[in-house]
């Protein structure tokens, strides 16, 4: 699909919310467009439901002031060698700060000392780091991980234990690849589920959780953020990458399960849309803590307010 440069962060989003597959794109210098692609093992039936929500995500990018011209959705077939040598150009290890590197398979970097490393491909499901809004939710992982007491398991299933105390949980929505609960297993969180709506994001995160050794410790689930129990475990961050408009309409269910002193990671939004969800959570009785704008993301933190001494 070629679109305008302005538009290409919030095409590759629609197309890989779309289709459940992680998207690579390049700019035609002279033409000042960018076709954003989605790669497939097998030739994809784009369904009626596909195509509508394709439309409706174009209008509402249009909506928010950005020139997305006249695309058109194509279908064209490369060999397998082409695929996985495109990757191997654009997807190079990405560093959050000293304690976290996210590196392809193929790749021969080092990590410095101390630092975490996850192993994870493109290609497969939402989420490799490079995606200023995942990006932004790493950084917040690693500088809220809090220390792990030693030999203390985690407690798995759907959530409904009490809050860990001093160890730092974490509950991951809207997981994709799953990324961010690799990353929270390899910094040390005590607790950690992750749930998507998407059966395929489940399977392809468990695979990723498996392949970076720490599947025992996170458990995966099937779930609509819309229907996420009220009642439970409460988690010391929660990490929701969503559209506004679920980060809105699902806020009481989200804040339901944040513990006392906990955050809430925001992300997946619109700088045009970034005050709606900034005036729910502090509607709500949060303040906004932490943030960060890139092209045309906004995300950020929501914390309750600190108790006076």
């Amino acid at each position: 699909m070629k679109v305008p440069v302005e538009a290409e962060e919030a095409t590759a989003e629609l197309l890989t919310h779309v289709f459940s597959q992680s998207v690579s794109s390049y700019v035609d210098l002279e033409t000042n467009l960018t076709t954003v692609t989605v790669y497939f093992q097998e030739r994809p039936d784009v369904s009626t439901t596909q195509r509508a929500e394709l439309a409706a995500g174009l209008k509402r990018i249009r909506d928010c002031g950005l020139n997305v011209g006249r695309p058109k959705l194509s279908v064209r077939k490369l060999p397998r060698q082409d695929w996985a040598e495109s990757w191997k150009r654009h997807f190079q290890p990405i560093e959050i700060g000293s304690r976290l590197m996210i590196k392809p398979s193929w790749s021969k970097q080092r990590p410095k000392k101390g630092q975490a490393v996850i192993i994870l491909d493109p290609g497969l499901s939402f989420g490799t780091g490079q995606h200023p809004t995942t990006a932004f939710c790493l950084g917040e992982l690693v500088k809220r991980r809090g220390d792990t007491r030693r030999g203390e398991e985690p407690k798995l299933g759907l959530p409904s234990a009490p809050y860990l105390g001093k160890n730092r949980s974490f509950l991951d929505i809207g997981t994709g690849s799953g990324i961010l609960a690799i990353a929270a297993a390899r910094l040390g969180y005590a607790r950690i589920d992750a749930f998507d709506f998407d059966p395929e994001a489940i399977r392809v995160a468990s695979a990723n959780a498996k392949r970076n050794r720490v599947l025992d410790k996170i458990h995966f689930f099937e779930l609509d953020v819309r229907k996420l129990p009220r009642t439970g475990a409460k988690y010391s961050v929660i990490c929701a990458n969503l559209i506004s408009n679920l980060l809105i309409s699902a806020r009481e269910r989200i804040l339901a399960r944040l513990a006392p002193d906990g955050v809430v990671i925001a992300a997946g939004i619109l700088k045009t849309e970034f005050q709606s969800v900034q005036r729910a959570y502090e509607e709500a009785g949060l303040r906004l803590v932490a943030s960060q704008s890139k092209k045309e993301w906004r995300s950020g933190s929501f914390a309750p307010p600190k108790k006076e001494s």
